[in-house]
């Protein structure tokens, strides 16, 4: 039993191919100027990037694959933003505080408020249909997985955008495939393999906090001030009595603006914040998102143990699934990467620069996934290959 885990372990750390190096600067800011919405980071919609596979060695085919992924795109997950937008908006309208630009705006969130307010949280059309495609991605990808039919367990967080994900995902395969049959579960006795920190979960850890070590240097590297000063100055004549400080005003209207695309209201905010000016402070932004799923990283243990052990069950033979799926959120997925040190995310540097060319937020965009495929040639004397795929995308894994 130990010695097929350490050897899955040892060929993830090998890969199945030659990968490409870790992301460089240019490279990076390329990606933000060719879709400007990774600017967004994690509230980015699934990119859908066309990743072209390279071919598994002569002789090996993919016989089964591990699966975790990030519900669909939502409505803003916390209900105070759009309370406190009401709330912020109402007054500074009533005390004719508003610029032009801040009174259209004023129109413009009024006319949705009802929407947002009973939305909060919930997945939109976008979010199923993210994994209606990634799901058919997937199959038409590896076909040999499951071309026969078998057994699929698919397991989510109680929460309902990871359960509707699920189902959008699970009912796209069978539409692939109607030989292939998946037991779905949304249940405390699956937490501990998705979101195990959940407290309802029957399985009690006690996780580690750390600090990336850029933090002790992050004094040197440059405040987005100006970018906040810009907004709160077109949105407002002035501030003067309104509710919050305005750092945290003006975050509230930057959450909202990169959390637009994803229910289909771009456009409202028009004028207020440019797509250009969010790539500018994305490096800021990324900075904060390293620091969060950094110190989290430990919380990802449980799951990679599911992992390993349900792969492992597969190739002993004690498992007939051709897949296990798992449903989760941006607060596991997302220091996963770190812990399994995909494309270099463990690399821990120390100046806040070289951040950015380890880790970007937005791989942990909406419906962002990892999958583990792994591939046999059929002889008992030969390897079990592995090949892990970040958004679809072949990534280095330590």
């Amino acid at each position: 039993m130990k010695t097929i885990v350490h050897k899955i372990i040892l060929i993830a750390a090998m890969a199945l191919i030659s990968l490409p190096l870790v992301a460089q600067e240019d490279a990076v800011f390329k990606q933000l100027k060719d879709n400007p919405q990774k600017a967004y980071g994690n509230d980015c919609p699934y990119p859908f990037d066309n990743a072209v596979l390279t071919k598994p060695p002569k002789g090996y085919k993919p016989f089964y694959i591990s699966h975790y992924g990030r519900h669909g795109s939502r409505y803003y997950w916390n209900e105070k933003l759009y309370a406190e937008l009401d709330t912020l908006l109402t007054e500074a309208h009533s005390k004719g505080l508003l610029t032009p630009l801040g009174k259209q705006f004023y129109t413009n969130f009024m006319s949705i408020k009802d929407e947002l307010t009973t939305g909060v949280s919930e997945l939109t059309q976008l979010g199923w249909e993210q994994h209606q495609k990634i799901a058919r991605i997937m199959y038409n990808n590896f076909p040999e997985v499951f071309k026969k039919g078998g057994n699929v367990f698919a397991i989510s967080s109680l929460t309902g955008r990871c359960v509707i994900s699920m189902s959008a995902f699970c009912q796209e395969l069978v539409q692939c495939n109607p030989k292939i049959e998946i037991r779905e579960q949304s249940s405390r006795f699956t937490l501990d393999g998705v979101v195990p920190s959940d407290k309802q979960n029957p399985v009690k850890h006690t996780f580690t906090k750390s600090k990336p070590r850029y933090e002790a240097n992050i004094n040197n590297f440059p405040k987005d001030n100006d970018l906040r000063d810009k907004i709160i100055s077109r949105v407002f004549s002035s501030t003067d009595g309104l509710p919050g400080n305005l750092h945290h005003i003006s975050s509230n209207l930057m959450h909202l603006y990169t959390s637009l695309p994803n229910i289909a209201h771009e456009g409202i905010m028009d004028g207020i914040i440019t797509d250009d000016e969010m790539i500018d402070s994305w490096e800021r932004s990324n900075l904060g998102s390293y620091s969060w799923v950094f110190s989290l990283q430990s919380e990802a243990v449980p799951i990679l143990r599911d992992i390993i052990n349900k792969t492992d069950a597969v190739i002993s033979g004690k498992s007939d699934h051709i897949a296990d799926l798992r449903f989760g959120h941006d607060s596991f997925i997302g220091p996963l990467t770190v812990l399994m040190g995909l494309n270099g995310a463990d690399r821990d540097p120390e100046n806040p620069s070289d951040v950015k060319n380890c880790y970007q937020n937005f791989e942990t965009c909406m419906a962002c996934n990892l999958q583990l495929v792994f591939y046999h040639s059929g002889k008992a004397s030969d390897n079990v290959l592995v090949k892990c795929l970040l958004n679809g995308k072949e990534t280095d894994c330590q």
